[in-house]
């Protein structure tokens, strides 16, 4: 992470802010749009996804950052719960519930590698 001066730089905060965007694009669907507790569920999910990587950079710790990290991956999870959800409902195709999926995979395995590069950088200390 050395060289790294904003969140914004961080590779996992890139991909988190994609898979907040597929969400808010599979919300549009008509169907889904009219299950406020489901739609308001996955996206606040989503978007935890991302702030919890900008709010744990900003910390002043690397122990504090890990832990918002570990939240972070946590609702990568949840995201892809719900997305079971919409697809059981009808909400979305399988190809929608693979796709969007796989990124929240994706930013779940991107963050657990910055943790244990994190864990691994601070027992060098």
């Amino acid at each position: 992470m050395s060289g790294v001066k904003k969140f914004e730089e961080l590779e996992c905060w890139k991909e988190a802010r994609t898979l907040v965007k597929m969400v808010y694009e599979l919300t549009l669907n008509p169907e889904f749009r009219k299950d406020f507790g489901l739609k308001d569920q996955i996206q606040r999910t989503s978007v935890s996804v991302m702030t919890n990587i900008a709010e744990g950079f900003a910390r002043f710790s690397i122990k504090e950052f890990i832990r918002f990290l570990d939240y972070t991956q946590s609702s990568s999870e949840e995201v892809k719960s719900l997305l079971y959800v919409a697809f059981d409902l009808g909400y979305i195709d399988k190809q929608e519930l693979e796709k969007t999926y796989q990124k929240a995979s994706d930013v779940r395995n991107m963050t657990l590698s910055l943790i244990k590069y994190l864990r691994k950088s601070e027992r060098a200390q």
